[in-house]
């Protein structure tokens, strides 16, 4: 131990002789607690983000309780402390609106409360890197219990990925190709229990992240939420917080930009979400880590995928992934890239904690010398369309259109995209370049993922599955197609994606890293000329605050006001 008792920061709230602290110690006993339940102890703050409407997190009124049990069996003080919930399937416009709301939530509770320590609970998408980031920001020991994947989907003899087979199967019935009953069946098959999406979205992407960053105990973040195994996991962390409180093992001890190389280095190898850019980004910064998109195709470039889940894989889902061994074992397979002497909660290495993974399945988990892709899962391009940046997942796009040109195809939001996608005058061939403006961080509002905009269904008709699509906002981890997200600076701010017009020649050539409008640069300053500033989306209220003080995609959509690592004092106690 290198804190004493009197050392806790719970200690200015209950250990002191004076009124407050009798009326600490008093409304603690009106809960039923003896002195001797806390007194000397380390108080563990458990942000549970369980809410009735999120699906991913059904799962967090039992595993609370057994993360409740390894804090009283370690010789902690449990506190649960519920946390605005991101449903991702459910809040609109969309989580990453509030994924920032999370982060301060989370950072003023441990803040104004006698934490001492913190278990952070999430999974779903957003979820993860809200908890993160407001815990590094306030710098109390804490560790990650990944909510888990849920089982696999079925449909008759079919094995059901949620997200990808939602929109595979949903371009199918807008061809003719299934039945309305087809697609109620599979509406009713597609999510069978308590869990994040079972491939490798967003949410499966950033749990697989927090554990290679050092956040959670070894193997924790392949466990589906249904196994038993997940329960153990939950109290282990909830032992493991009490020892970090005692040894004073901070998140900012952990994340160094060490972690943050490795946590590259598992996107690509996981073939994972293209949102992961952004909260990589935000999540460094709270650790005063700098984080250019440039760092991303360093690891792209050298980096093989060796996941076989969907989207980016062939076949798998997150299930068959931890029976193959899981993170630790695709880690394993990629130590010469890692920095394995990288601190994590465990009071290990990185290295340590992968001794004796090993992969049980080599084609869920491929080997080295056969990965999916050689290189470049996730590829940054830039152009004079996109001056700060924009990301493609390569591994899901089609091979045939990561270099092509095509005739822009513009609409001006999601409205307008929705009413005229699928009527037969819309002009538009299997060659064009589908382009979504105002759907940015400020565009959107919220950057929703809107970027896998459907194939018009006359194409569809024509067996077309897969078109050049190119927007300011974001896709689900689990979509697939050559989609083109993150334009930055967004076209709500006058960014080039703005000024682009209908038969204007979009170029993408992701080997050459690039992405052009080949529009004469006199013609475009007449355009950006011309262009006005579109009418503010909210006077007042969270939506205003956001608005006023969010990032661009490329600077990872953080609050100006939260990032960096300035001192924030602690509360007085009066």
């Amino acid at each position: 131990m290198s804190k004493k008792p009197e050392e806790l920061r719970s200690h200015r709230w209950y250990g002191a002789n004076d009124l407050r602290a009798f009326g600490h110690r008093s409304r603690t006993a009106q809960m039923g607690y003896d002195r001797s339940d806390y007194a000397g102890k380390p108080v563990i703050a458990i942000i549970n983000t369980w809410s009735d409407i999120n699906p991913c997190h059904t799962h967090f009124k039992q595993r609370v309780e057994e993360v409740k049990r390894g804090v009283w069996q370690a010789g902690g003080f449990p506190v649960e402390m519920p946390a605005m919930s991101l449903a991702e399937p459910m809040q609109k416009p969309t989580t990453m609106m509030y994924r920032n709301f999370l982060a301060m939530e989370v950072e003023e509770l441990l803040r104004s409360y006698p934490a001492d320590g913190a278990v952070l609970m999430g999974g779903c998408d957003k979820t993860t890197p809200g908890l993160v980031m407001g815990a590094t920001s306030m710098n109390l020991p804490s560790i990650y219990v990944p909510a888990g994947p849920m089982l696999k989907g079925h449909w008759r003899e079919n094995t059901l990925g949620s997200g990808s087979d939602t929109w595979k199967y949903w371009a199918e019935l807008r061809a003719g190709n299934i039945t309305e009953r087809d697609w109620n069946e599979i509406e009713d098959g597609i999510a069978r229990s308590p869990g994040t999406c079972m491939t490798m979205g967003t949410a499966a992407t950033m749990m697989s992240i927090a554990e290679t960053l050092g956040l959670t105990l070894p193997g924790a973040s392949s466990i589906p939420a249904p196994d038993s195994n997940h329960a153990k996991m939950a109290t282990l962390a909830g032992k493991r917080i009490v020892d970090m409180v005692w040894e004073d093992l901070k998140p900012r001890d952990i994340l160094k930009k060490e972690s943050f190389d490795n946590a590259i280095v598992t996107l690509m190898a996981m073939g994972g979400s293209t949102n992961a850019l952004i909260h990589l980004v935000a999540m460094a910064g709270r650790a005063g880590v700098k984080l250019p998109l440039e760092r991303f195709n360093e690891f792209s470039a050298k980096t093989p995928l060796l996941a076989n889940v969907r989207p980016s894989g062939e076949k798998y889902l997150m299930e068959d992934f931890y029976y193959a061994g899981g993170l630790r074992a695709l880690l394993a397979e990629l130590k010469d890239l890692l920095h394995l002497d990288a601190r994590t909660v465990t009071g290990k290495s990185l290295g340590e904690n992968l001794e004796g993974a090993r992969i049980f399945n080599e084609d869920v988990i491929r080997k080295r010398n056969n990965p999916l892709k050689a290189s470049g899962g996730l590829v940054v391009v830039r152009g004079n369309l996109a001056p700060d940046g924009a990301v493609i997942k390569a591994a899901a796009a089609s091979p045939e259109l990561l270099k092509h040109a095509g005739k822009a195809v513009v609409f001006e939001d999601y409205n307008d995209m929705a009413a005229r996608i699928d009527r037969d005058d819309l002009e538009c061939d299997a060659g064009s370049v589908l382009v979504l403006r105002n759907a940015g961080p400020l565009g959107g509002p919220g950057m929703p993922e809107w970027g896998m905009l459907p194939v018009p269904k006359k194409l569809l008709k024509q067996g077309v599955r897969d078109m050049v699509r190119v927007s300011d906002a974001r896709m689900s981890g689990t979509s697939y197609g050559t989609c083109v997200l993150h334009v930055a600076p967004e076209s709500y701010v006058g960014g080039p994606l703005a000024l682009v017009r209908n038969g204007d020649l979009i170029e993408l050539d992701v080997e050459k890293k690039t992405l052009s409008l080949q529009v004469d640069e006199t013609e475009l300053r007449k355009r950006k000329a011309a262009w006005r500033s579109p009418v503010k989306k909210y006077d007042r209220g969270y939506g205003a605050l956001f608005a006023q003080h969010v990032r661009q995609a490329h600077e990872g959509c953080d609050f100006d006001f939260l990032e960096g690592t300035a001192h924030v004092p602690e509360p007085e106690i009066h």
